[in-house]
């Protein structure tokens, strides 16, 4: 029989991405990919670091498998991901019943390393890595619940940018991007299997293919707008989406390539993280408030209808009022469709981490509460002015709350709740007329196009 492998992902869409890939190459082996953590000969945990949050849910969720240890001692558990990357051999120590570490940069060794644990059982780490890593990033495996129409693709690994409350560049490592024509490659192999949306992945999205190059390109350069261009030539693909961007990097290329491409959605997460330029210089992040909005502007003249979604850090270190007042002001000007919103927590080995002037509890609490209610206000607007409009959306499948009911996106990433007809199927575009909207959701009825006379 087969050796059954569970693997439980925490985090961003860059882990989900690991974990597919993973899963991919450990199929390919003849490992069977299983729901049950109960029935697994393999536990693998692919782990978040990013926020303490995270790490706290992982180490507490893999202390428990102590237990099902004793009770099949053949089971290996192992640890991946940034927190793996970022605590290294101390999970060894810390979690004795574990049996090996790998960092981000290793995960194409995962196969190897199962195999030698299997042999000699024995502890293992793996934390350093290189760009050979790229060699397993097109992998794909479909694991439970995913939808057969969407898929994500790395692009690249990495971020140079250090800002100074982010671990990802100690987790992650430094920058570094695939060629074209590989993931163009990749791109068709998903189209030709039924994929029709696409969501291209980087810690800086924006930066892909610069070599690492900290300084923002020419206004005339963006290998990323070259990308797009040759995606969107692809037979059977209808949605190019791309995520995370550092705003810096969206050069006068990028935003008329996007402007002009029909497959590329018009809906751009753009992380602000704070409206006030003497929070931004503390974060290092490089780029100004007026910086950001003249990008916005830019944007928004090349595509009207585009829907912007952002991060934003409340109650960093150093956060005035009058600071927060101009965070506030930021929200209003843009006008954000979606926001992430986190109270800032410190992330040791960080340089915001050791700044001595921290935001307290409760003054962190309160800000996050006034950004909540305003972006709700925010959307509530922006949705209500959607009705009487056609959307085009991209069929999802039932709602979860609802299953008469079913669900997609547009472009511009709103949720369309509708009555489905007999031939409504998942993954194909629809229109939709909108009739009501709350703050969260549009819902609205098939616009239902005869036939050509004949």
């Amino acid at each position: 029989m087969p050796v059954k492998v569970f693997i439980k992902t925490y985090g961003c869409q860059m882990n989900e991405r690991d974990t597919e890939a993973i899963a991919g190459m450990l199929a390919r082996q003849g490992y069977s990919i299983v729901n049950d953590e109960n029935a697994a000969d393999i536990l693998i945990f692919n782990t978040c670091s990013v926020r303490e949050q995270a790490e706290r849910k992982a180490i507490g969720k893999i202390g428990i498998m102590k237990k099902l240890k004793k009770q099949k001692p053949h089971l290996i558990i192992g640890i991946m991901g940034c927190m793996a990357q970022n605590l290294g051999e101390k999970l060894l120590q810390d979690l004795p019943h574990a049996d090996f570490v790998i960092g981000t940069g290793r995960l194409h060794k995962l196969p190897e390393t199962l195999a030698l644990i299997r042999d000699e059982r024995r502890q293992l780490s793996l934390l350093t890595g290189g760009k050979e890593i790229l060699t397993s990033m097109d992998t794909h495996y479909r694991m439970a619940n995913a939808k057969d129409y969407q898929a994500y693709i790395a692009v690249m690994r990495g971020c140079n940018r250090f800002c100074s409350y982010c671990i990802v560049p100690h987790v992650r490592g430094r920058e570094f991007s695939r060629e074209i024509g590989d993931v163009v490659a990749e791109a068709k192999g998903l189209a030709a299997d039924g994929v029709r949306e696409i969501m291209l992945l980087g810690q800086n999205v924006a930066a892909f293919g610069l070599g690492g190059d900290t300084n923002p390109p020419p206004e005339d350069c963006s290998p990323l707008a070259d990308l797009l261009f040759e995606l969107n030539k692809i037979d059977g693909l209808c949605r190019i989406r791309f995520v995370s961007p550092y705003p810096s990097y969206f050069t006068d290329k990028l935003i008329s390539t996007m402007g002009a491409l029909e497959k590329v959605c018009h809906n751009i997460h753009l992380p602000l993280q704070s409206g006030s330029d003497r929070i931004l210089k503390k974060m290092n992040r490089q780029y100004t408030a007026g910086k950001y909005l003249e990008i916005v502007n830019k944007l928004r003249k090349a595509m009207p209808d585009i829907t912007f979604s952002t991060d934003i850090i409340v109650g960093f270190p150093g956060e005035t009022d009058e600071d927060f007042e101009a965070t506030r002001e930021m929200m209003k000007k843009v006008g954000y469709d979606n926001a992430f919103i986190f109270k800032y927590s410190p992330r040791r080995g960080t340089p915001a981490a050791a700044m001595s002037d921290q935001t307290v509890r409760d003054v962190k609490e309160e800000r996050n509460q006034i950004l909540l209610r305003e972006l709700h206000d925010y959307t509530a607007v922006h949705n209500k002015n959607c009705i009487g409009s056609i959307q085009e959306v991209l069929v999802e499948g039932p709602s979860r709350r609802n299953d008469k009911r079913w669900s997609g996106k547009t472009g511009t990433f709103k949720v369309v709740v509708f009555e489905p007809d007999k031939n409504t199927q998942r993954g194909e575009l629809v229109k939709v007329r909108i009739i009501r909207a709350t703050s969260a959701t549009l819902f609205g009825k098939l616009v239902v196009t005869e036939p050509p006379f004949k």
